[in-house]
């Protein structure tokens, strides 16, 4: 039988928080799919309702859907947080109303 480590929540949000700061797609992917490794991933199906994860975040497969992702999250104790970025981007402009 395969023994688990405890997870540390805070340990596990700062590095996948690294990961997503990068806002890259694949980037992403390799982290979860690493720390996938540190849960009992038959457990995790079940509390998904989602079969294959270790495969939904591989990158040489096609990347997951946002509802996995968020599935995932939740199910190792996180949830997605939007946060402002430093530096706005042009599309971020607000326009008045005319």
């Amino acid at each position: 039988m395969k023994t688990y480590r405890p997870v540390v929540p805070s340990k596990l949000a700062a590095e996948l928080k690294k990961a997503f700061a990068s806002a890259e797609p694949h980037t992403i992917c390799k982290a979860m799919e690493r720390h996938l490794a540190i849960f009992n991933i038959a457990e995790m199906a079940r509390e998904t309702g989602l079969q294959g994860l270790y495969r939904a975040f591989q990158t040489h497969t096609k990347l997951p859907n946002f509802t996995t992702i968020l599935a995932v999250l939740m199910a190792m104790g996180l949830h997605l947080q939007v946060a402002p970025h430093c530096k706005p981007s042009k599309a971020g402009s607000i326009r008045p109303k005319t």
